[in-house]
C-alpha cells in the first residue's frame, strides 16, 4: 500500500511569510535607510515633474502629458515595493496576509506591463512628430492622446485581471513567499494543485507583450531614424531637435527592457547567491522610477525651465 501524504489547504485569513533578503545581524538600519532614500528620490523626483506639468499649462502637450502617466506608473511600481522592504529592513517583519499580497502582485504586474505601454505610445507620438511634423496636430489631438493614453493602462489592467483570475478557488498549502516581493508566480508556487494555465498564460503573455512593443518601438525608431536623416541633408536644426526628443524616450525604454533581460540572464548563473538575484529582480522597479524624472529633467528644455522658474519664484518671491 503506497504511502499518501496529506497536504490540508490552508483556511483564510491566510498569512504569508515574504522571505526577502537575507540580512546580517545589525545591518538593518543601513538597508533601511538606502530604502528610505531611494523612495524619497522616486516620490521627490516624479512627484515634482508630475506637478510642474499638471499646473504649468505651457506644458500641456503630448509629449509632457505621456511623461505625466509614465511618472505616475513609476510611483505605482516604487510604492508597491519600497515601503514594504522598509519595514522589513527596520523590523524584521516578514508575515504578509493573503489581500495584501495580491495587491502587492497586482501593482508590480500592473506597473510592468503599463510601462512597457505608455512607452509605446509615446514612440508613437515621436514617430507623428518627427515623420509627419505637417499633421502631427491634426492627428495627435487631445481626444486621441487621452485615448492612446487610456488604452494604454486599459491593455495592462485586462491582462493583469485576467492572470489573476486563474488564482479564485486555487487551494494553497504553503506558508513561504520564496521571493522579496509579492508576484504571481511566487504565490501560485505554493499552490497545492498545479496551475498550468496560469503558467502557460503569464509566459506567454510577457515574452508576446515585450516582443510586439520591442517591434513596434524598433519600427517607429527606424522610421525616425530615416526621416531625420533624410531631413537633417537640407536642415541639420531639424535632425537635432529630432535626436533632443526622441533621445530620453529611447534611453528610458532601453534601461527598462536591460533591467528585464538582468533578471532572466541572472537565472542562467547557479553560482550567484540569492541575496544578489533578488537584488537583480528589483532593478526593473527601482533603477527607472530613480532615472526617469533626471533624464527628462535635464534633456528636456521647457520642462526644466519650468522647474527653474518655479523654484526661483518660491524663493524670490514677487512683493
Amino acid at each position: 500500500m503506497d504511502n499518501l501524504t496529506m497536504v490540508t489547504p490552508l483556511k483564510q485569513p491566510i498569512v504569508y511569510e515574504l522571505e526577502g533578503f537575507h540580512v546580517a545581524q545589525g545591518y538593518g538600519p543601513f538597508f533601511f535607510f538606502l530604502a528610505l532614500l531611494n523612495y524619497t528620490v522616486v516620490l521627490l523626483g516624479n512627484g515634482m515633474l508630475v506637478c510642474v506639468i499638471v499646473t504649468d499649462n505651457s506644458l500641456h502637450r503630448p509629449m509632457f502629458l505621456m511623461l505625466c502617466h509614465l511618472l505616475v506608473c513609476d510611483l505605482l511600481g516604487a510604492t508597491a515595493v519600497l515601503p514594504r522592504f522598509m519595514v522589513h529592513f527596520l523590523t524584521g517583519q516578514k508575515r504578509i496576509y493573503y489581500i495584501p499580497a495580491i495587491t502587492q502582485a497586482i501593482c508590480v504586474h500592473t506597473y510592468a506591463i503599463a510601462v512597457v505601454a505608455i512607452l509605446a505610445v509615446m514612440a508613437y507620438d515621436r514617430y507623428i512628430a518627427v515623420c509627419e511634423p505637417l499633421r502631427y496636430h491634426s492627428i495627435m489631438t487631445s481626444t486621441r492622446l487621452h485615448t492612446c493614453c487610456a488604452l494604454a493602462w486599459l491593455f495592462a489592467l485586462v491582462i493583469i485581471i485576467v492572470l489573476f483570475i486563474t488564482h479564485i478557488n486555487v487551494p494553497f498549502c504553503g506558508r513561504t513567499i520564496q521571493h522579496v516581493y509579492c508576484s504571481n508566480r511566487a504565490i501560485l508556487n505554493l499552490a497545492c494543485v498545479p496551475t498550468p494555465v496560469n503558467n502557460i498564460f503569464g509566459l506567454l503573455t510577457f515574452w508576446a507583450v515585450n516582443a510586439v512593443i520591442f517591434l513596434f518601438v524598433a519600427f517607429s525608431y527606424i522610421r525616425i531614424l530615416h526621416a531625420s536623416l533624410k531631413q537633417g541633408h537640407s536642415d541639420s536644426g531639424t535632425r537635432s531637435r529630432a535626436f533632443q526628443t526622441c533621445a530620453p524616450h529611447l534611453v528610458v525604454y532601453s534601461l527598462f527592457e536591460l533591467a528585464l533581460m538582468i533578471i532572466v540572464i541572472s537565472h542562467r548563473f547557479p553560482s550567484l547567491t540569492q541575496n544578489v538575484k533578488k537584488f537583480f529582480s528589483i532593478l526593473f522597479i527601482i533603477i527607472p522610477p530613480t532615472i526617469n524624472p533626471v533624464i527628462y529633467g535635464l534633456v528636456s528644455k521647457d520642462l526644466r525651465f519650468s522647474i527653474i522658474n518655479r523654484l526661483t519664484a518660491r524663493v524670490h518671491p514677487k512683493n
